[in-house]
């Protein structure tokens, strides 16, 4: 049997971490509006384009941004200070950050902002907390999150609502990578796409977090999330990028505690 190449196996976890139930965040493709729709701090820029057409499509009756800070918050710091000149990115959190972004990037609102949570899961309880503070319903939630986290933030959000909830998750890219002369590189870069090394570690940083056992975040372990199957072809294109010393799984920070 013909080895799986490193750009296959790194494929191979992006088609199971970025996760989309539909075809597209419309009310025809959800069959109907959404009661809320929620965008993630630690989404690259894309997520805001995303997030935007969501709300001009009218997908839900509640559109809310939740992120404080957290392993991400650097990253979207620079890039905001980069694509904008703001002089204040430092002082703001990754909600406020995507905030000003939709209004005077896109042209669209958020409802609400969450702006205390430091990682997927106070993500998920803050997120809830608020809604239920605000009187929005849960009977079907939309969840617009980075690639290399969709996965998670669907367990996490399966560990705290009903089964009767209908989660609806959209990543806001599912970037590919190929092998060119030896050498990775993107099949096609969302805006304020992570450099490819720091995506391929967030991706690895997934699977033994997504393990049910001992070690990971489900039930079996930290009890964070909702158990996930990781499928046989997921594990073993794990493996065959640990083999590698060019790849590496990104280790929890201890300031964001859980992430």
């Amino acid at each position: 049997m013909r080895r799986r190449s490193v750009a296959e196996s790194i494929n191979a976890l992006v088609r199971f971490c970025a996760r989309r139930d539909v075809e597209a965040l419309t009310p025809g493709h959800l069959s109907g509006r959404a009661d809320v729709a929620i965008l993630f701090g630690g989404s690259i820029l894309a997520g805001a384009a995303v997030f935007a057409d969501a709300i001009r499509a009218e997908v839900a009756g509640f559109y809310l941004v939740v992120g404080g800070e957290g392993h991400s918050t650097d990253a979207l710091r620079r890039q905001l200070r980069d694509r904008t000149g703001w002089p204040d990115v430092g002082t703001l959190t990754e909600a406020a950050l995507f905030d000003r972004y939709l209004r005077e990037y896109h042209g669209v609102v958020a409802d609400a902002l969450e702006e205390e949570s430091t990682n997927c899961g106070n993500n998920v309880t803050n997120a809830l907390a608020l809604m239920d503070a605000r009187g929005v319903g849960r009977d079907r939630i939309v969840l617009v999150q980075d690639a290399t986290m969709q996965q998670r933030m669907d367990a996490g959000f399966r560990r705290h609502v009903p089964p009767t909830t209908e989660l609806v998750n959209f990543a806001s890219h599912q970037t590919r990578v190929r092998e060119v002369d030896g050498a990775l590189e993107y099949e096609s870069a969302p805006d304020g796409m992570w450099e490819i090394e720091r995506y391929v570690s967030l991706l690895m940083g997934e699977i033994p977090r997504l393990r049910d056992d001992a070690d990971g975040y489900g039930p079996s372990g930290q009890d964070y999330i909702s158990h996930v199957d990781v499928p046989h072809d997921v594990e073993a294109a794990f493996a065959l990028l640990q083999e590698s010393a060019e790849h590496t799984v990104r280790q929890a920070d201890g300031r964001w505690k859980s992430q």
